[in-house]
């Protein structure tokens, strides 16, 4: 199915098998690096249906280290043609891979906003589907300018923080080695900003600001100043759901509950790595505890791990008997654009 894209876009792609390692990053760096210039252009397939026809475009938002294409390889990986094919408007944002989220969703608002401007409609709201990151990144942007947003979604959202950035927040800080791991990430994530055409000065890569955000403290701190969508602080892991709707704003949530799913596919190492060192018993997808994933309304917890949620690596997901009777991750985010359509969103 053909694309027409920018390559000042607001999309991102990446491959996520990076984010197993990633959460190392974060420094400090004001708002105002997060103005931005950018004029998106949407995701466009050849249409088939209506079923993904909502009131509102869906802008998909990546996680940590997402990036747009690099070697053709997106971060949502056939998600974002699978939703324009079925009706819906789409655009994939692009704000930095490694910052903080608070930064991170002031470039999504200003790419917000750029697009209400080219719609010629001043009252457009946006469906957010945000992944990893994105999902904090979102809940900023309908936090602080919740008339911009119709609804967030989390998928697999690193809302309540991650043990694996504990584990890495664990480097001395100030220490040589820190600086060594902060400086080779970000030059990293430059590098492949270059190829997928993103621009430093506008989306500045601060890995250290990153791995303060993602720390279950960091998740702990944004839940202070931002809980909408949340469950209560202290609730048992129970209770998964929070608030449906604030300030206007639906939210809503699924999870990965399992890192090993697909014996075929490479990330999967990295993902019952990081499950055992960091987790021990507890459900996760690989880098984060179903628990600390919970926003809004729950829609379930799918046998996938962190990468399955995006249907990554290459649509490599999981495997076996079971998944006869289990949703392939396409098939969810076809489904949710579908529940935004009946809603009137």
């Amino acid at each position: 199915m053909p694309r027409k894209r920018n390559s000042r876009l607001l999309r991102l792609a990446a491959r996520p098998v990076c984010a197993a390692l990633l959460f190392s990053l974060v420094g400090t760096t004001t708002l105002s690096q997060a103005a931005i210039t950018d004029t998106p252009t949407q995701v466009q397939a050849r249409v088939t249906s209506s079923e993904a026809k909502t009131k509102n475009p869906i802008v998909l938002v990546h996680g940590l280290f997402g990036f747009d294409n690099v070697l053709g390889i997106d971060y949502f990986y056939r998600i974002p043609e699978s939703l324009a094919g079925a009706g819906a408007k789409v655009y994939v944002a692009q704000v930095s891979g490694a910052n903080s989220s608070e930064i991170r969703g002031e470039q999504l608002i200003q790419e917000l906003k750029n697009l209400r401007a080219l719609s010629g409609n001043p009252s457009l709201k946006f469906n957010l589907v945000g992944h990893s990151q994105g999902a904090p990144t979102a809940r900023y942007v309908a936090a602080v300018e919740p008339g911009l947003v119709a609804s967030v979604t989390s998928v697999g959202g690193a809302n309540g923080g991650s043990k694996v950035a504990d584990l890495l927040r664990k480097i001395p800080e100030g220490s040589a080695t820190e600086a060594v791991v902060a400086e080779t990430l970000r030059l990293a994530m430059l590098l492949l900003g270059a190829i997928s055409g993103k621009d430093p000065s506008e989306l500045p890569e601060v890995p250290l600001n990153a791995l303060n955000s993602l720390t279950t403290a960091g998740g702990a701190a944004f839940d202070r100043k931002f809980p909408q969508g949340r469950p209560a602080p202290g609730s048992s892991c129970d209770v998964k759901s929070g608030p449906a709707e604030v300030n206007g704003v639906r939210y809503y949530s699924w999870s990965g509950v399992q890192p090993l799913t697909n014996a075929l596919d490479a990330s999967d190492v990295a993902m019952g790595g990081l499950s055992l060192v960091a987790f021990g018993s507890e459900t996760n997808d690989g880098l984060l505890a179903v628990c600390s994933t919970r926003l809004g309304t729950h829609l379930g917890d799918y046998r996938q791990n962190h990468l399955d949620e995006v249907n990554q690596l290459f649509g490599l997901t999981y495997i076996g008997l079971w998944t006869l009777f289990e949703k392939k991750p396409v098939q969810l985010y076809q489904e949710q654009a579908a529940r935004l359509k009946s809603a009137g969103l």
